[in-house]
């Protein structure tokens, strides 16, 4: 089914809830984006299946999420499950699948409760109809909560998101909708997933590894990237604090001087 086109904020010709650049922040991130990397080598390192190693990661999650929300974040994004992790040996995907299933059943009634809202982004079609009916049951039971955003992306590519938003231009365009000269990078922009929340500003790939791997491909754009040698189960609420007091110290220009950082994007 076509996708619609967001409302367009006539003020400043974009869409509704979307800014091309967000005002800089020398403290705190709005926005926190997590390549969560490393439970394999975890468990490898004390011997344990790699089965262990998610389960701990689970609780590293349970962690981050406690922190974000005594430090008043506004949105968690986690890259839980790649388009291209389908490729990993079945056991691994299975022992995956039923964690995810597990995690579902126990923790969103009490996310509920501490007012986060979840949502998931990705292709949902590949995941059983279990997990695809836990994962409406708690967005629909979170979708009024404000406190936290947190985004779990599952079967999700950048590249996946780009075509999702390249069709629903398309589709625009085919019912007359839209005309080809008006596409610019609000539109597009705004059919994107987490389109209508703020850009992430912050990403944190645990792991050691220095790459993105198809994660929020146009998202980051603006981004301040961190990358840390801790894996991913010993990512605690001492190592998010490391993480932005980093991302305090940086200045922020987003293609601008120094000395217009004073100034609002937009008038």
């Amino acid at each position: 089914m076509p996708l619609s086109l967001p409302a367009r904020d006539t003020a400043h010709g974009l869409p509704l809830n979307y800014s091309r650049f967000q005002p800089p922040d020398v403290r705190l991130p709005r926005h926190i984006a997590i390549i969560m990397d490393g439970n394999g080598r975890w468990a490898k390192a004390r011997h344990r299946p790699r089965s262990i190693g998610h389960r701990a990661g689970a609780r590293a999650v349970n962690a981050c999420i406690d922190a974000c929300l005594v430090k008043g974040i506004e949105a968690l994004t986690l890259f839980a499950f790649s388009s291209e992790n389908w490729q990993r040996p079945p056991e691994e995907v299975g022992a995956l699948m039923q964690l995810f299933l597990r995690a579902l059943d126990r923790e969103v009634d009490e996310l509920h409760r501490r007012g986060v809202r979840v949502r998931f982004i990705g292709a949902r079609e590949a995941f059983g109809e279990d997990i695809r009916t836990r994962m409406a049951r708690a967005e629909n039971l979170t979708q009024g909560n404000s406190r936290l955003h947190l985004s779990i992306a599952a079967d999700y590519g950048g590249r996946w998101d780009m075509v999702q938003a390249a069709r629903a231009v398309a589709h625009a365009v085919a019912a007359g909708n839209l005309a080809p000269e008006d596409i610019d990078e609000a539109r597009l922009a705004g059919c994107f997933s987490l389109h209508d929340l703020p850009a992430p500003d912050l990403f944190i790939r645990t792991g050691g590894e220095l790459r993105i791997s198809n994660f929020l491909l146009w998202q980051l754009a603006y981004c301040e990237l961190y990358f840390t040698d801790t894996l991913w189960p010993d990512f605690d609420a001492a190592a998010l604090t490391h993480a932005l007091d980093d991302f305090a110290r940086r200045e922020r220009r987003f293609g601008m001087l120094s000395e217009q950082l004073g100034e609002e994007p937009f008038p």
